[in-house]
């Protein structure tokens, strides 16, 4: 049974309901000396609020997406320990078909970064239409929140029909879609190269390596761009700035601190020189960024990302801001940035061709 699924949540629900209705019913018919009494009511007690916690825990994770699986919960996916157990080299990577909307799934081993992990791919409809059957089409990478996994645009992130509903409103251009693991062997680093970890290389090249064997793909930062939230927020924000020969533009979505997380760099000269603030103060890049946040949501205030505009007054960068009025931290703030953000990145990125 899914963690998220309807069934496991209605089945909580259903178990909170007969737990609290055999509490009352037999509460007063148990038998027996009293610290026995007593120990029977306490176990009956807990029952009542364990599964209500269960129903609790269970909303907030489906209305946050914190956890996409057991095994994600668990900290038992199949990426969890990417040097025990790397995917095959590009070449031999094969990509399944998914159970939701035509999502193709692969796990692989980058040939750069040395590190192995899942993508999920989408094509649009045009993708498999014989007249575009000799165009290439641009990409957006789709950046997944820590905790999270690439499913989480599939369970929680609405995708790929939120971004149908604007393909087919001509409200953005024909991408394909990929959403790689940001944080491969479930060690976060901001999407960092570190010494033992390059997870900036497998985000901008192990991966565009993959989807552009697999892939007709558009070449050059013109047809490949990123979107991300939280976490991959940041990361949509840092890498086109450090990779701009890769990526032309970046949407990002309620990102962590635009400054770099002390939580997860813990030197503060690494998290200094690899923050998008940093990187936009320094760059001769020219390349374009969305940044949207909602007033309301305390874990990346506008602040972030007034902050960042600043910093990037005097650069090539070109930076659009949206404010939302209300929304927290969740993929229902997120959802509602999804309209502009495609729409700034058709704006910046190639149409097939």
């Amino acid at each position: 049974m899914s963690l998220t699924g309807t069934s496991f949540f209605v089945t909580l629900i259903v178990a909170t309901a007969v737990a609290m209705i055999g509490t009352i019913a037999l509460w007063t018919r148990i038998r027996g000396p009293r610290p026995v009494r007593w120990l029977a009511h306490a176990v009956m007690i807990g029952l009542c609020q364990l599964t209500a916690i269960g129903v609790v825990a269970t909303w907030i994770n489906n209305s946050y997406g914190l956890y996409a699986s057991w095994d994600d919960l668990m900290g038992t996916t199949h990426n969890a320990n990417a040097i025990a157990m790397p995917g095959p080299p590009v070449q031999r990577a094969k990509f399944n078909h998914s159970t939701k909307g035509g999502v193709l799934d692969t796990y692989f081993h980058g040939r750069k970064s040395a590190l192995s992990g899942q993508v999920l791919v989408w094509t649009p409809p045009q993708y498999d239409n014989p007249a575009y059957r000799h165009k290439r089409f641009p990409v957006v990478m789709l950046l997944h929140g820590v905790p999270g996994s690439p499913q989480s645009w599939l369970e929680h992130g609405g995708m790929p029909g939120a971004y149908s509903d604007l393909l087919n409103q001509n409200k953005a251009h024909p991408f394909i879609l990929v959403m790689p693991v940001v944080n491969p062997g479930s060690v976060d680093t901001d999407c960092t190269d570190l010494p033992n970890r390059k997870v900036a290389t497998w985000m901008s090249v192990d991966v565009p390596d993959l989807i552009s064997h697999k892939f007709r793909t558009l070449r050059g930062p013109s047809g490949w761009g990123l979107m991300g939230f939280s976490t991959g927020g940041f990361c949509a924000a840092r890498l086109p700035l450090q990779y701009p020969k890769v990526f032309g533009a970046g949407a990002a979505l309620d990102p962590d601190p635009l400054t770099g997380d002390k939580s997860v760099l813990t030197n503060p000269t690494v998290r200094r020189v690899n923050s998008p603030t940093y990187l936009v103060r320094h760059t001769k890049a020219h390349v374009s960024l969305f940044l949207a946040t909602s007033r309301e949501d305390r874990a990346s205030p506008v602040s972030y990302i007034t902050q960042f505009q600043a910093a990037a007054a005097n650069s090539p960068v070109t930076v659009r801001t949206l404010f939302l009025p209300t929304g927290g931290h969740n993929y229902n703030t997120w959802s509602a940035e999804y309209p502009p953000a495609f729409a700034w990145l058709s704006q910046w990125l190639s149409a097939p061709r």
